[in-house]
């Protein structure tokens, strides 16, 4: 299925159906009164968070929604029935704004999540109800309200603990192959990966974490250079940002450090909060490097790039290196569940070493 993360949709609730003046006419009642029912709701739209739908796809074909108007009112008391809601399902992870207005409406988080989108308007109400002692034939009645329109921008931003940055052929498609049951395609030139791809990373029985990987970012990104900064915005919702850097580039001349200062400078282009989000170096590909040679080389890029934070030596095909990572994640991320502070102690504390 082709993966849609963006949709302009238009949603009309349903207008309510019109009071009624009526009197009661019967054979030896001259004078019945009024028996005007009021008129029914009209059809309200909702938006439903559902963990079987991973794209917005339907919403890039049909969109226009729009509610049944609500019946108007008759005679004998009889009300207008009203029009049935609509629900549209959509996936978990799905930020709604008004477009004309940039108002953040709804952002669909768990599953199950139901919030309105546009409401029905009231049924009018018919004449029964103006009934006094004083005005014993009203003739009065109200028409209903026209129901709620809006212009509507879905925006999908998949929900995942950890996400891969890195250039192209980085290796971030074989590392979630390597430490998930995700299958995204792999192969042996740039933007292989053309959409996002989940997958949940189980270190033991019962702890597990969701890992995202991204298309390839590129220096340039920000004037549309390659895909653009396009699904950067993926990586808004994780908790812990992994730089897969290519150890070995088909390249031989190619500049590591150059590279990686570029992807770095392009996120903080994207979104400050995404750049200041926390991250760790992966250095990937290392079962390329003569084991002899393999931490000199590591070392000497991290102290070239300037890097002080945590970093990890892999190699996504072997597997080598795979398994300590996601511990070292997994005990990261239930660190911060319980307390962010305590999390960075640790971290400075322990010193997380390169690990193979």
């Amino acid at each position: 299925m082709k993966f849609i993360d963006e949709a302009i949709i238009q949603v009309h609730a349903g207008k309510g159906g019109n009071g009624v003046a009526s009197f009661r006419r019967e054979k030896y009642i001259p004078r019945g009164g009024p028996d005007g029912g009021d008129g029914g709701r009209g059809g309200s739209i909702f938006a439903v968070a559902d963990l079987n739908i991973n794209t917005l796809i339907d919403y890039r074909f049909a969109r226009i929604h729009r509610a049944k108007n609500g019946q108007n009112g008759q005679g004998s008391d009889r009300y207008g029935k009203s029009a049935d809601d609509i629900v549209l399902r959509m996936p978990v992870g799905t930020l709604i704004k008004n477009t004309e207005t940039g108002e953040t409406i709804a952002d669909l988080v768990h599953d199950q999540q139901k919030v309105l989108l546009a409401k029905g308007g009231n049924g009018g109400i018919g004449n029964l109800h103006f009934k006094s002692s004083t005005n014993r034939a009203p003739r009065q009645f109200t028409y209903g309200e026209p129901g709620q329109e809006f212009e509507l921008k879905l925006e999908l931003k998949v929900l995942a603990d950890v996400g891969l940055l890195g250039m192209p052929n980085a290796g971030k498609s074989t590392l979630i192959r390597a430490v998930s049951a995700a299958r995204p395609k792999v192969a042996d030139y740039p933007f292989t990966t053309l959409h996002p791809n989940l997958g949940m990373v189980r270190v033991d029985h019962n702890r597990s974490f969701v890992m995202a990987d991204i298309p390839g970012l590129i220096e340039g990104a920000a004037e549309g250079v390659g895909l653009g900064h396009r699904f950067l915005k993926h990586l808004a919702r994780t908790r812990l940002i992994l730089h897969v850097v290519d150890m070995m580039p088909p390249n031989e001349e190619t500049d590591l450090v150059h590279e990686a200062q570029a992807l770095v400078r392009e996120l903080q282009k994207y979104d400050e909060t995404l750049y200041q989000k926390p991250r760790w170096l992966v250095l990937n590909k290392t079962d390329m490097i003569a084991p002899d040679k393999r931490e000199q080389l590591c070392q000497q890029f991290v102290a070239e790039l300037g890097w002080t934070g945590p970093y990890f030596l892999i190699s996504a095909l072997t597997g080598e290196g795979c398994k300590n990572l996601t511990y070292a994640i997994m005990d990261y991320l239930e660190q911060t569940m319980a307390s962010p502070a305590e999390a960075a102690e640790t971290l400075e504390d322990n010193e997380l070493s390169p690990s193979c």
